[in-house]
């Protein structure tokens, strides 16, 4: 089907699947249109200031309280119990997908974490791998969910509609919404973050002023597209890091008509308006975040996502790698496409690094080398696409993530090539 999109965020929207569905001038009339049962959907709470409040409204067949006792599924998410404290650099080879039949909920990989679904802020991040689409309906009721998908197209089907999403784009799914992932290719493969704290948003421009990074019109949210099917549905959601599950007689994705503003929404990384210097030196790599969630420090994020797009490399006299670093984040890093300019070798498609609070990173053996004695006219860093999930908090490995086969051994030899080049006696 041919998808259509309205473009905005932050703000307030509106879409029905049947012409009048939507109440005019009330949210909660006595008769609703079409026979609809009216229900608040809050991502925030009730008394939030209105530039942070985050809710809609949903007229649909049957409203969601309308579903028997969960009960707590044998399978649960892998990944197992938080593994012991390190601080050590940390790289993972791209996780296998699974031989077996395995849909989205059962190819989630628990990978990272610092903080407890109960808590009200951290984030949790998972890889998932999936050779098959999603027959049940599953929501997260343990935070917010930032999907980028590395290997194969999705078709996400909301409450709220239809989002299709291929690599180099995203999706984000508020807390709670209902949703199945349908495979549009035989296997996909990607990354999930798990946001506890503030959904996330746009992060402020600053000096550079009312343009520039991602663009609020680029944002793309669905239009309503409800299923009135009356047969049995498996409901899933993952409350406190477990699965449980519930059959109901119906599809809960049946929403006819909608409107607010905490919704699904898509992006595409292509559009990243990219800033960079045309002097000398490096900007610090925020300028590269897409999304953040703010803690109530100012710039502090419990989750800043960072992309390292296709980009324009000017500088005079100046190293072009990202510079060697210790900083008070967090970085778990994953590869979508190509290379990433900081490693020769070692960093893939589908892995991941895991660089802790002060533990020094930046620029391997080859790549510095090569960087020092590189001619610096003008070139493009292309075909590559690497991102971060940043956040203030230490991420703690799983035991799967310590003791799994992809887990590189030897990562901390890729600095082990630096050579010593300094000499008193020579400027």
């Amino acid at each position: 089907m041919n998808l259509e999109y309205l473009s905005g965020f932050g703000n307030e929207f509106a879409s029905e699947a049947l012409p009048g569905a939507l109440p005019v001038g009330q949210n909660s009339p006595q008769k609703a249109p079409y026979g609809l049962y009216t229900e608040l959907f809050s991502g925030t709470a009730f008394t939030m200031a209105r530039s942070e409040a985050r809710r809609t409204w949903l007229y649909r067949i049957q409203p969601s309280a309308n579903h028997p006792a969960f009960a707590k599924l044998a399978r649960q998410l892998a990944g197992g119990r938080l593994g012991a404290v390190t601080p050590n650099r940390l790289r993972w080879n791209p996780l296998d997908i699974p031989s077996e039949p395995t849909d989205f909920i059962d190819g989630l990989v628990g990978m990272v974490a610092n903080s407890g679904a109960e808590n009200p802020a951290g984030i949790s991040i998972y890889n998932y791998r999936a050779n098959r689409s999603m027959e049940r309906v599953f929501f997260n009721a343990d935070g917010e969910l930032l999907i980028v998908p590395e290997q194969g197209r999705l078709r996400i089907a909301t409450e709220l509609g239809v989002l299709e999403v291929e690599p180099l784009e995203i999706v984000v799914l508020p807390r709670g919404l209902k949703f199945r992932v349908e495979l549009l290719d035989a296997q996909a493969r990607g990354y999930v973050a798990e946001n506890h704290g503030a959904p996330l948003r746009l992060p402020d421009l600053g000096p550079i002023g009312s343009n520039g990074l991602a663009n609020p019109r680029d944002f793309l949210t669905p239009i309503a597209h409800y299923e009135d099917l009356k047969q049995p549905t498996t409901l899933v959601q993952k409350f406190l890091g477990e699965l449980w599950a519930c059959e109901l007689d119906h599809s809960p994705l049946n929403v006819v008509a909608w409107h607010g503003n905490n919704v699904p929404y898509k992006y595409d990384l292509r559009r990243f308006n990219t800033i960079g210097t045309v002097s000398f030196d490096h900007p610090d790599p925020s300028i590269f975040t897409v999304l953040t969630s703010p803690t109530s420090v100012h710039g502090l994020a419990n989750l800043d996502f960072v992309i390292f797009p296709p980009r324009w490399m000017v500088a005079e006299n100046t190293f072009r790698p990202p510079w060697f670093h210790r900083n008070l984040m967090n970085e778990y890093m994953g590869l979508i496409q190509g290379a990433y300019d900081a490693k020769a070798e070692g960093f893939l498609p589908g892995g991941a690094s895991l660089h802790s609070c002060m533990s020094a990173h930046g620029p391997d053996g080859e790549t510095c080398t090569k960087a020092i004695n590189a001619d610096l006219a003008p070139h493009k860093i292309d075909n590559t696409m690497a991102f971060m999930f940043e956040t203030s908090q230490v991420l703690r490995p799983t035991q799967f993530a310590l003791e799994c086969p992809q887990l590189q051994p030897a990562y901390d030899a890729c600095w082990a090539a630096l050579p010593a080049t300094f000499n008193p006696n020579r400027r």
